[in-house]
């Protein structure tokens, strides 16, 4: 065991983040920690971390090592890249590790200083250091955010070859699903755990609570029947008597099940008429061209997606039709009716001593919805903020609840034409599930940058890709554009009369198939080998044992990691 926490409590100031929890974390565990935004998910990240201060027990693996990844990384900004490294990860580390895996990251100058970073760079420097020095445990939040979906699907492959154990917050639906095989979910101050990866903690909460809900029906019901015995003035006279009503009374001091508000997503958009947004020969170039002239006419209610590598001209793209900057080259043509509502990357600029209410007013104070006219407080309630939020200064909110406020001042604008940028970054899952729905329904246009392939997949019908300094136009999701590429292949001009040769179809060998089913039986063994090496080290006292057992621990370890490597190669090379 890494890790043991036993009774633990924290409030910040009077909201409650955990009450008396309890959990363990296995030396080989992947685990993913959901919940809503506010309720606490990265002060418990940090708690775990050692930087929050906490009540309650923890109990630690001696000299556990620990990598964090905050989701705002803190750096010296007088430091190179490549200097803040090693003031992280040591000494230990060669330099072209270093340098092999901030490149795969995107960040080629390795002399460049901290301060001319911007955010997404600096957190992919954090991840990189977070990857690169070795530990026991990897606490990561929002590792996918300021990726695009080369380096996702890399991280994505690196952490399910990790071999130590994981903890991590994130909303990429698709990661959890394919990493994690245990979920803690944050609810209300307590915590619930579940054996299981995303889609099969989807089936046993729902069964979860609709257990608790059955025994806190009956527990009603047999409170209803009992306070008709209490009022009808029974003595308690005899033990019998007296120990109905205590066991009524303990019954009726069960708090009931805390009902988790539902973000209300509504319809406010603007009428669009026949008229929409078409792009006539657009291209922009700064130092280099970002993209070369591209035509479109959006259709009335479509949804588009646009991806590619970062720095390739997406955000620039929105900035244009949003009429922020203008094109190097061809115009944006607008219908009469167009109103645009745009949702930024991260959020724009707060006043942080403004409060919430206040923010969404500067918008504007009511809004006709097709429910009636609703008013700014009636909106921020539909979108989670209550009475004590919506007078709270807006540098007291946290990462997502600050984000959720920004999509609502954008919506208060009445937009007919959504410009998403990232909307994923720093939403909890349960809000994007209900976004993903009130954009399946939106009476307009839709055009979203985003990484989060699952989402692509659940909201648009066209994608924008962008490669080579060129747009493309792809009909479909994010998956079947992947399939669609899997797929392609260039023929090759054949001599005349030479018959063409045939492409052998990839697959195992008799003894690679052999080999696959081997070790998928040998390397859980090894695993086991491990736990048993690991308990007798603990309990090992005498140096030369201790000693021993390190040295059989180090090679069985990198021999594990060998057999993991080529069942990989052999099961990728199975499903291609």
């Amino acid at each position: 065991m890494l890790m043991s926490v036993s009774h633990l409590s924290k409030y910040n100031n009077l909201k409650c983040i955990a009450k008396d929890i309890s959990f363990s974390i296995q030396e080989h565990d992947k685990i993913g920690l959901i919940g809503l935004n506010g309720t606490g998910k990265s002060t418990l990240l940090k708690i775990l971390a050692g930087q929050e201060d906490y009540k309650g027990e923890i109990i630690k693996k001696k000299d556990i090592r620990i990598n964090y990844l905050p989701q705002i990384p803190s750096f010296q900004p007088q430091n190179t890249v490549l200097q803040q490294v090693y003031e992280d990860v040591g000494n230990d580390v060669e330099e072209y590790e270093i340098k092999s895996i901030l490149n795969r990251f995107q960040i080629t100058n390795h002399l460049q200083p901290i301060a001319q970073l911007s955010g997404g760079q600096k957190k992919r420097v954090a991840l990189a250091i977070a990857l690169i020095k070795p530990c026991d445990l990897l606490l990561l939040d929002e590792p996918t955010n300021h990726l695009d979906h080369e380096m996702i699907e890399y991280l994505e492959k690196y952490l399910t070859k990790f071999n130590k154990a994981l903890i991590m917050i994130t909303h990429d639906r698709y990661f959890l699903e394919r990493i994690t095989h245990r979920m803690l979910e944050l609810d209300h101050g307590q915590l619930y755990t579940y054996e299981a990866n995303y889609s099969q903690y989807l089936e046993q909460k729902a069964a979860r609570e609709e257990s608790l809900l059955n025994a806190q029906h009956k527990r009603k019901q047999f409170l209803k029947k009992e306070l008709e015995w209490v009022r009808a003035g029974v003595q308690a006279r005899t033990t019998k008597n007296k120990g109905r009503l205590q066991r009524y009374e303990a019954l009726n001091q069960i708090e009931d099940i805390p009902i988790s508000s539902q973000l209300e997503m509504i319809d406010t958009a603007s009428r669009l008429g026949k008229k929409t947004i078409e792009l006539h020969d657009l291209s922009h170039s700064y130092d280099k061209v970002l993209f070369e002239p591209f035509h479109y006419l959006f259709q009335r209610n479509e949804h588009v997606g646009i991806i590619g590598p970062n720095g390739s001209g997406k955000s620039t793209l929105l900035h244009i039709i949003a009429g922020l900057i203008k094109p190097t080259q061809g115009y944006v043509e607008y219908g009469d009716t167009i109103r645009i509502g745009y949702f930024q990357q991260g959020h724009e600029t707060m006043d942080p001593k403004k409060r919430a209410i206040d923010y969404i007013q500067d918008e504007a104070r009511y809004l006709k919805t097709s429910q009636g006219e609703l008013s700014a407080k009636q909106m921020c309630e539909k979108f989670l903020f209550d009475q004590d939020l919506q007078y709270t200064p807006i540098e007291r909110l946290s990462g997502g609840e600050k984000r959720r406020l920004y999509l609502l001042k954008v919506l208060m604008s009445a937009p007919n034409v959504l410009l998403l940028d990232e909307p994923t970054n720093d939403l909890d899952i349960t809000t994007l599930q209900i976004l993903e729905d009130y954009l399946d329904s939106f009476q307009g246009i839709v055009i979203t940058v985003s990484h989060d392939r699952y989402f692509l997949d659940r909201i648009c019908q066209t994608l924008f890709v962008f490669s080579n300094q060129k747009i493309s136009v792809h009909i479909g999701g994010y998956s079947q554009f992947i399939q669609s590429q899997t797929h392609v292949t260039t023929p090759k001009a054949k001599p005349s009369g030479q018959k063409p040769v045939k492409k052998r179809k990839v697959t195992l060998t008799y003894r690679e198939k052999q080999e696959l089913q081997s070790l998928e039986e040998q390397i859980p063994q090894l695993e086991q080998q491990l736990s048993q090496l690991d308990e007798e080290l603990n309990q090992a006292s005498e140096f030369a044992i201790i000693q021993e057992l390190s040295t059989q621990r180090n090679k069985l370890e990198k021999q594990i990691e060998e057999q993991s490597e080529r069942w990989l190669e052999l099961l990728e090379k199975q499903e291609s």
